[in-house]
């Protein structure tokens, strides 16, 4: 267990832990597909962070990497073919993402933002941003573009 996640219910741990699958999702879904080489990216990425992520955040990662590729597929399968329907879809659950962080410690969650913000742009490399959408709506000095 995550120790600064301990007072959130187990549902909403499960949602945090799958963060880094839908961010990756949604920063990889373009034209109604998934470009390949983001996927393989963004799973190669899910690996590395549970060596240079923050070190608060590397129990988290930890955790992330058990389930990130299963959960990747899962969410291919369940969201393809990436209509607006289901791009809404995605959206929600990363502004969930969002409500959910703000029960944690401040420092971690700026952190843990943080790192979904990189996250996320590493794996798009490019346009506009997911998580400025639903996570920083208010641009943040030092954290948004």
């Amino acid at each position: 267990m995550i120790k600064e996640f301990r007072a959130l219910p187990d549902a909403e741990q499960a949602i945090l832990l799958k963060a880094p699958v839908w961010i990756s999702v949604l920063a990889s879904c373009s034209y109604k597909t998934i470009n390949p080489a983001q996927k393989q990216d963004a799973i190669q990425l899910s690996h590395l962070k549970t060596f240079t992520a923050h070190p608060l955040l590397l129990p988290y990662y930890r955790e992330v990497e058990k389930i990130f590729k299963d959960e990747f597929d899962a969410a291919l399968e369940n969201y393809y073919p990436f209509d607006a329907a289901s791009v809404a879809e995605l959206k929600k659950k990363v502004s969930e993402v969002n409500k959910i962080s703000q029960k944690l410690d401040p420092k971690y969650r700026a952190i843990l933002l943080k790192s979904f913000h990189k996250y996320e742009t590493h794996v798009k490399r490019a346009g506009h941003s997911v998580i400025e959408d639903f996570i920083f709506p208010i641009p943040i000095p030092g954290l948004t573009k």
